[in-house]
């Protein structure tokens, strides 16, 4: 239930039509919440034909002009509302952890690979956040109830890029074969007969 909420949180924050907000979703939203444009478009009429958003009028009707959406006030309430419940923290669904356990049993050939990979892709993706950071959070700004929101938003994925940077690189080192610093490609892995 939480891609309409999220479609509703980016259109109070802006009026957007169906391709901005994708392209908002691939650069903000979409790196907590993803969703492909399709998800996204089909949302988008469920939530008009729910009378929680409406497409506004172009201001000049062209042919092919894009549909531009605000919330109504249902949406505002519903989004609010959805706000305001308790939930539970859902637990983990990586397929890199579930590999990491099949690998105990059946062995990792090229695990070592795979673990480095990761190793880049969440250092990339935590140079990505502190640029944001920089350029949208800099020290001197003050902030409002608004900025300090998405701040600390913007901080719980510096945090967990840099845990997945640090439990990556023990994983490594634990799983290092030699003083070439290689992991043993084909060997069994600790514990495993």
């Amino acid at each position: 239930m939480s891609l309409p909420h999220a479609i509703l949180t980016a259109l109070l924050e802006k009026p957007s039509s169906g391709l901005e907000l994708t392209r908002r979703f691939d650069r903000s939203i979409g790196y907590f919440w993803s969703s492909t444009h399709q998800q996204i478009y089909r949302e988008l009429g469920r939530l008009e034909q729910a009378g929680r958003i409406r497409a506004l009028l172009p201001e000049q009707p062209a042919r092919g002009s894009k549909k531009e959406y605000e919330v109504l006030p249902a949406g505002r309430e519903e989004l609010a509302a959805w706000v305001a419940l308790p939930e539970d923290p859902k637990p983990v669904r990586d397929p890199l952890l579930l590999r990491m356990r099949a690998a105990a049993v059946v062995g990792a050939p090229r695990l070592g690979g795979e673990l480095r990979r990761h190793l880049e892709l969440h250092r990339r993706q935590l140079a990505k956040y502190l640029e944001i950071e920089r350029r949208d959070f800099p020290p001197e700004r003050r902030k409002g109830q608004d900025d300090r929101l998405r701040h600390l938003l913007l901080r719980g994925g510096i945090d967990l890029e840099n845990f997945w940077i640090t439990w990556l690189t023990g994983a490594i080192e634990e799983l290092e074969g030699g003083p070439d610093g290689a992991v043993r490609e084909g060997a069994a892995p600790p514990g495993t007969p």
